[in-house]
């Protein structure tokens, strides 16, 4: 399907290439399943393809993609299938690596507590927290993304670090 927005021609095929790994990244670090963020991928593309047409040119087609991702990720996460069923344990690749440097392990340590208190936020914060820092989006292309006002974007950013400084205070 192509659409035209501003003299800009939209392709799914383009979509897929240019965003197709923000899109994923971006859907893994709402459910932290690499299956799960395969079949939200293709789920967020095949809305987009049904809705290319709607796209309105208000936000970048990569803030509109973003935004449907986060949508189809939290229906995933509030879904009575998510919450009945529990998912096999999957071994990271990180602990399959044999890590003889110190530094490096001292450094997967730190990541993975990070991970986990990011992870242990409340959700309006977390998704604050990724899009801006994991993403590396800036809070207009977040506050379009999540829907919300950018000062509400920049006071759950500010609260989202004081509650990860509390919980990483000392463990670092």
């Amino acid at each position: 399907m192509v659409t035209e927005t501003e003299n800009t021609v939209y392709d799914i095929e383009t979509l897929v290439r240019e965003y197709g790994n923000d899109v994923l990244r971006t859907a893994y670090s709402f459910v932290r399943d690499r299956e799960a963020a395969k079949d939200l991928f293709q789920e967020t593309f095949i809305k987009a393809n049904y809705n290319l047409d709607k796209f309105r040119g208000d936000s970048s087609i990569k803030t509109w993609l973003i935004r449907i991702t986060v949508n189809v990720c939290k229906d995933y996460l509030k879904s009575a299938y998510q919450k009945n069923v529990v998912p096999m344990t999957q071994v990271e690749e990180d602990s399959l690596r044999v890590e003889d440097d110190h530094e490096q392990i001292e450094n997967a340590d730190r990541d993975e507590q990070i991970r986990r208190a990011v992870n242990s936020l409340p959700e309006n914060y977390r998704e604050v927290v990724l899009c801006v820092y994991f993403r590396e989006m800036s809070v207009a292309d977040t506050s379009a993304a999540l829907g919300v006002p950018e000062g509400t974007v920049k006071s759950r950013l500010a609260r989202a670090r004081e509650v990860l400084k509390s919980k990483l205070e000392g463990r670092l």
